[in-house]
């Protein structure tokens, strides 16, 4: 695994090697005498050779900057959006793509939409589409997880005249 990366790596890491050869011809014949030690697939080689070729026309990147267009988990850190000190006031804030995809019953279960409810419903049959327009409920840990990046404000019990989630906001016939 660690040998097939390593190959497929030194055909992004050879032009870096070829624009440093450029400056002290020690290190080319080092690395020439390292390169020739490899035996390349054919597909390698064929990858490799077009590169080749462009090495002095391409300006001079840093190793991550060529590696992150192919891979750009490197360079983008994930983030989960929530806020545990706002700015003005030190307070927590809530995570706004989660009040406006979610809902909270008061029970405390989370509902949402089927993903993929309204996107190419034309391609859709009528009863997959039927199905997308379902509510469902979230499990134990996505509750608990939207709980933590939700303020109280969302937990408190909301009154709305003609409410059609009124008969699901309190569980009955379930022992704790």
């Amino acid at each position: 695994m660690a040998a097939t990366l390593a190959r497929r790596l030194s055909g992004l890491l050879r032009p870096l090697s070829v624009s440093v050869c450029a400056r002290t011809p020690q290190t080319c014949q080092f690395s020439s005498l390292v390169q020739s030690a490899h035996l390349y697939s054919s597909f390698t080689a064929a990858v490799r050779a077009p590169l080749q070729g462009t090495v002095w026309q391409t300006p001079r990147y840093n190793i991550l900057q060529r590696v992150s267009a192919l891979v750009p988990s490197l360079t983008q850190q994930p983030s989960r959006s929530l806020t545990y000190y706002s700015v003005k006031k030190g307070k927590r804030k809530s995570v706004k793509s989660v009040t406006d995809r979610f809902m909270r019953l008061h029970c405390g279960l989370w509902i949402r939409r089927k993903a993929g409810y309204k996107k190419k419903l034309w391609k859709k049959k009528p009863a997959r589409r039927k199905r997308l327009r379902e509510i469902v409920f979230c499990s134990k840990t996505q509750c608990k997880l939207l709980d933590k990046m939700t303020t109280s404000f969302w937990k408190r019990r909301n009154w709305y005249v003609d409410d059609p989630y009124l008969k699901y906001h309190d569980r009955v016939n379930l022992k704790p």
